[in-house]
């Protein structure tokens, strides 16, 4: 996980003019680790923000995920969620009871195919699905 100790100051960094709404936004994605919808991060924080809008959610989304601060995920193919961007490979498990992703660490070596010598790879992405302990355990 990525250490921000201010985030108005990240944004800036990364091109993006810090609006209250965009720092919240970017706030929920810092602090809750449940790789959330666009619906999940709304209903978060229309309280707070009466007029948010999910288009302002999901344009903020996409302004992060050109910026590079944040990656689409799509494990079930029609689903979007999103996870901040980290230099660290890892995979994402989602199970199929409570519907919560997982990060899943990957040692990015076990991974290499000689059917892809050659090729220029540019990303990486793995997808796990099933029953989650929490689930399994009940």
């Amino acid at each position: 996980m990525i250490k921000i100790d201010n985030i108005e100051l990240y944004l800036r960094d990364h091109g993006i003019s810090p609006s209250y709404q965009r720092k919240r936004i970017f706030e929920y994605l810092y602090t809750h680790d449940n790789h959330p919808t666009v619906n999940q991060i709304y209903e978060h924080l229309v309280p707070e923000i009466p007029t948010l809008s999910k288009t302002t959610v999901y344009n903020t989304l996409n302004k992060f995920v050109d910026k590079g601060l944040v990656e689409i995920i799509t494990i079930d193919g029609n689903e979007i969620r999103y996870d901040l961007y980290s230099q660290k490979t890892h995979g994402h498990f989602k199970c199929n009871q409570c519907k919560q992703v997982y990060d899943v660490d990957i040692i990015d070596d076990a991974f290499n195919s000689q059917a892809l010598d050659g090729f220029d790879i540019q990303n990486k992405y793995f997808h796990f699905t099933g029953i989650c302990k929490s689930c399994k355990n009940k």
